[in-house]
């Protein structure tokens, strides 16, 4: 994590499905149907995984506000990588054409560094699938987790001085936490 002790758990696999986000038995049935964080996934054929993610925010700061998965893949000597938002705070939805949450209007009161406590999540999940995905691409997929903003460390320290915050550093910040990555293999690269 970039500081909060957020909890991150992500899984991978062909026999994983939407009841395991809310059953009390989910997660020890995600390790038996899928492959966790850190570990490889060889593709099979055509089938496309599904990826399950859970989040739960550090109680000593902020609610969450999305859950992303980033692929990454190399191309022609090239790497690339895209970021889909998989699971939104306060109710809204991913849009479907640019897979970005809309903004849930959490804001940060820099005079105090007080934050909304109406707006974020304490537990977020979502069971995807890459809506791109090419079962011949070598690909990595990893879990990243964005609480809603905060005031960075050094504008805490220039009001607790008195002072104007820095003007060579952000006001704010978005703490994250990441997971291991998943590796996919493709049917006929084995190694």
């Amino acid at each position: 994590t970039s500081g909060p002790r957020m909890r991150v758990r992500f899984f991978a696999g062909y026999d994983l499905d939407a009841r395991m986000l809310n059953a009390a038995d989910g997660m020890p049935d995600a390790y038996v149907h899928g492959v966790p964080m850190g570990s490889n996934l060889m593709a099979k054929s055509a089938d496309v995984p599904a990826f399950m993610v859970w989040a739960a925010r550090d109680a000593m700061s902020a609610p969450l506000q999305r859950v992303q998965i980033i692929k990454g893949w190399v191309e022609q000597g090239k790497t690339h990588e895209r970021i889909f938002d998989v699971a939104c705070s306060d109710g809204l939805a991913v849009d479907s054409v640019t897979h970005r949450c809309p903004d849930n209007g959490a804001k940060v009161n820099v005079s105090d560094c007080a934050i909304s406590a109406d707006r974020g999540a304490v537990e977020l999940k979502a069971l995807w699938q890459d809506p791109e995905f090419d079962e011949k691409q070598k690909a990595f997929y990893y879990a990243r987790v964005l609480e809603n903003p905060t005031c960075r460390w050094s504008t805490w320290d220039a009001l607790r001085a008195g002072i104007p915050p820095r003007e060579d550093l952000g006001v704010l910040i978005q703490e994250r936490a990441w997971s291991s990555p998943i590796w996919l293999t493709p049917p006929e690269d084995k190694g």
